[in-house]
């Protein structure tokens, strides 16, 4: 059971407190920040988003007033030289804040990991709060303000909170979703949240780019073990020919994974750099994170990833049979 109320001892004691979630960040880190940012301001905190990529434009409804910023060394460095705090939301490791640790590490700044992600024993932060029950960063954001404030919680607050549940819960259709989900949903459409209005801004404003790139990928799916494992790749010539960004290829795997009979999707996708990023997702009857694990990443059980320094080439027979050994391994097959 975490102690909010000595996680917020910590917090109080703060006067500069920078927030962060991972690099191309998702609504449940987003949502997370934003909310406690809300609260902060509220008790009077010198507090800013910063965070390393550029914002998805179809969470842009969270920037009201433009408190969600993207970090620039000589923007940002000498205000970040007084921070007495960093808030880490949603993060799974610590390396996806790229600049941002870099600069933890040089002024050796106090930090306090929120996430519901696993994080090894040895973790790199000052203080990690972790709840692998929670089914969604947000969940414990929330929780956090309920326990430290009086009442409900805000409108802007709830705007936060609820894209975060929302879109880790996989709008509550997830084996994550609980009644405390639902209890924290009732308590934002309570205080005005327009859910329909957030719903259509995330998942009904697709770019022309991400429809097109999807067309491609659908035209090439390949399918292992009588279509359990679905994988795909995108390369850095699908992204250029569509005019794609990075925040096109959210949720991809989600939707290939809803083909029937497929219980794993995987997708390999080049980064602009070389490196390829790995997103793993199950049904539920397969576990995949060992899978990205061994690859140098990690995450939920059914929901995971990892960022690799390999070409494509190097990387896709090994990441399919890695995956493949892991789906026959647990299906007593092996």
């Amino acid at each position: 059971m975490i102690d909010w109320n000595q996680i917020n001892n910590i917090i109080s004691k703060a006067k500069t407190i920078l927030l962060t979630m991972h690099e191309n960040p998702d609504g449940d880190g987003l949502g997370s920040a934003t909310a406690m940012y809300h609260y902060l301001k509220e008790v009077d905190k010198d507090c800013r988003i910063i965070q390393v990529s550029k914002l998805p434009l179809e969470y842009h409804y969270l920037n009201d007033g433009d408190i969600i910023e993207t970090f620039d060394l000589d923007r940002h460095g000498k205000w970040i030289e007084k921070v007495d705090l960093v808030i880490i939301f949603d993060v799974g490791d610590f390396k996806r804040i790229r600049g941002i640790k870099d600069q933890i590490e040089h002024h050796n700044i106090t930090t306090l990991n929120i996430d519901h992600h696993p994080h090894p024993e040895d973790h790199p932060f000052t203080h990690s709060v972790v709840d692998l029950k929670a089914a969604s960063t947000g969940d414990m954001v929330y929780d956090y303000i309920k326990t430290v404030r009086n009442g409900n919680i805000t409108k802007t607050m709830a705007e936060g909170i609820y894209t975060a549940v929302m879109t880790d819960t996989g709008c509550f259709r997830y084996s994550n979703t609980d009644s405390h989900c639902h209890n924290i949903a009732i308590e934002c459409i309570e205080v005005g949240v327009d859910t329909t209005s957030l719903y259509q801004r995330i998942y009904e404003s697709s770019s022309q780019a991400r429809v097109a790139l999807l067309g491609n990928i659908l035209r090439d799916i390949h399918y292992e073990l009588d279509g359990v494992f679905a994988w795909f790749v995108i390369d850095q010539k699908m992204m250029d020919d569509a005019k794609a960004t990075n925040a096109d290829v959210e949720g991809f795997s989600d939707f290939v994974r809803t083909i029937r009979g497929v219980e794993v999707a995987m997708m390999v996708k080049e980064n602009a750099d070389g490196s390829c990023r790995l997103n793993f997702r199950s049904k539920g009857k397969y576990k995949i994170n060992g899978v990205a694990s061994e690859l140098g990443g990690g995450g939920h059980q059914f929901a995971a990833g990892a960022i690799v320094n390999e070409s494509i080439g190097a990387l896709l027979s090994r990441a399919v049979e890695k995956t493949r050994s892991a789906i026959i391994t647990q299906s007593g097959k092996a």
